[in-house]
């Protein structure tokens, strides 16, 4: 069962990733050409929001039954940078992010004009995905 999530879970990661870049970039694109915010942009705002909390739920299903995530919380493991890594700032560091493309999402939804939904995203999910660069293990990915 832990490999059968341990691939979904790195298999899904290419699909949020992509979405997540694609959806930055049109919304930089919006923000800088004062494009109208039109119902594609609405959907793949939402679509990537919905992928990225898909693998949220999968890392902490991941993260509970994983002998690297929740039983490796430990002060050996913290002194670890590996064991850190995956007990610690992933999960803690993909959580920050995913929050804060949930309210740049949210916050878009409620804006009044179109030019500052783009802006919005833009920089919430601009920040979302350096977070998630960021804590991506790169040594064990794609694994």
């Amino acid at each position: 069962m832990y490999i059968g999530f341990q691939h979904l879970h790195s298999t899904l990661a290419y699909a949020a990733l992509i979405l997540l870049v694609f959806s930055t970039v049109n919304a930089i694109y919006g923000w800088v050409t004062s494009a109208s915010f039109a119902k594609k942009d609405r959907i793949t705002g939402l679509v990537t929001m919905i992928s990225v909390h898909l693998q949220l739920v999968i890392g902490l299903v991941l993260y509970v039954i994983s002998p690297l995530g929740f039983k490796n919380l430990s002060g050996e493991a913290m002194a670890d940078s590996t064991s850190r890594l995956y007990a610690l700032e992933h999960p803690l560091t993909m959580i920050i992010a995913i929050i804060l493309i949930t309210i740049g999402y949210a916050t878009a939804k409620r804006a009044h004009d179109d030019r500052t939904k783009h802006k919005r995203i833009a920089l919430y999910y601009a920040i979302g995905l350096l977070l998630i660069l960021s804590r991506i293990p790169w040594s064990s990915w794609p694994g």
